[in-house]
């Protein structure tokens, strides 16, 4: 059974006693720095000269410094930046400002597990890794809870990387919620292969086909999308409430039987496979080295993606319906 640990099993007195320097002030960065904060903790921002992120971070009431001087300043160093352009600012503006006896710390295990970020011997290396979106990471504290954390140590130096981790974890409200404790290997692995198969990749591929089917097949194209996105999230949030029994339970014993007599038709063997696939290329590190020499092309692949998706007609026919619907405040990326 997995380790769980709450805030009864931390010492908050740890983290406060240390200067903490969040790099990086994107979702998951303002979260943590302004929970920090409301916990008291002694923390700056660190930024690039010019990020547009300077005005809101100080704006929020915190203190911004450069990335190098707020390494320098620091002996506690969250980095939360995206995976790709980590390693290279780590070389560049972290790594000539670490001391013995620092900690490293990371948000997800990407960099170290596949190489790409080394540290010294002498420093503490240690991920607290929220399971949630950043603002999701600051509702929740604002409102007295949390959201859960996976806590892994790669090198302790010190002896204390694992107390100074759960410390950590209070302080931005995921003790509240709880700790669980795992290796960079398996969040690292575990979190990408989440990501490709289903929460992102798998979903949104099944969505786009199911609401193709139903147009191609004649249907309006308003009935497909209800069908297939809109009403996907009340699914979800049955899921999250009580598991796939609960799920079962609340919808319609027509829904259940299909759900038992079909879903393995369209999950099948070859399905299966490759889910293997994806997994094998996970481990390997196949896919960190695809998409890091990616990232150092300008990721050429992912803006061509990124503006095609959002044209397709499901997104056009969502768009329109959203702007009809009260309860929602319709977003769209910027």
């Amino acid at each position: 059974m997995a380790t769980i640990y709450h805030d009864d099993d931390t010492n908050p007195d740890i983290i406060k006693d240390r200067r903490v320097a969040v790099i990086g002030f994107g979702s998951q960065g303002h979260a943590h720095a302004l929970n920090l904060a409301d916990s008291g903790v002694d923390v700056v921002v660190g930024l690039r000269a010019g990020s547009a992120s300077r005005e809101k971070a100080a704006a929020e009431g915190l203190e911004v410094m450069d990335v190098p001087d707020a390494a320098a300043w620091a002996d506690v160093i969250m980095m939360l930046v995206p995976d790709q352009h980590m390693a290279d600012l780590y070389a560049d503006q972290v790594a000539p400002h670490l001391r013995s006896g620092d900690a490293l710390m990371f948000a997800h295990g990407f960099n170290i597990h596949y190489g790409t970020i080394e540290p010294p011997g002498d420093v503490d290396v240690l991920m607290v890794a929220p399971k949630g979106p950043g603002h999701l990471v600051r509702r929740t504290y604002t409102e007295g809870s949390g959201v859960p954390c996976l806590l892994a140590v790669h090198q302790d130096a010190t002896g204390g990387a694992r107390d100074l981790g759960l410390s950590y974890a209070w302080a931005i409200g995921g003790a509240r919620a709880g700790v669980l404790e795992t290796t960079f290997k398996e969040e690292t692995e575990t979190d990408l292969f989440g990501e490709q198969v289903i929460l992102c990749g798998g979903v949104s591929a099944l969505i786009q086909a199911s609401y193709e089917t139903l147009v191609e097949a004649g249907y309006q194209p308003e009935s497909a999308y209800f069908e297939t996105l809109h009403e996907l999230k009340l699914i979800v949030d049955l899921l999250y409430e009580g598991g796939l029994s609960w799920m079962r339970y609340s919808i319609s014993d027509t829904a259940e039987y299909g759900d038992y007599t079909r879903g393995s038709r369209i999950i099948t063997d070859e399905t299966r496979a490759e889910m293997r696939k994806v997994l094998e290329e996970i481990q390997s590190g196949a896919f960190a080295r695809e998409w890091i020499a990616q990232a150092k092309e300008g990721a050429p692949f992912l803006l061509e993606q990124r503006e095609a998706q959002r044209n397709l007609e499901i997104e056009k026919v969502g768009r329109e319906l959203r702007r009809l619907m009260p309860f929602l405040t319709p977003k769209e990326p910027s």
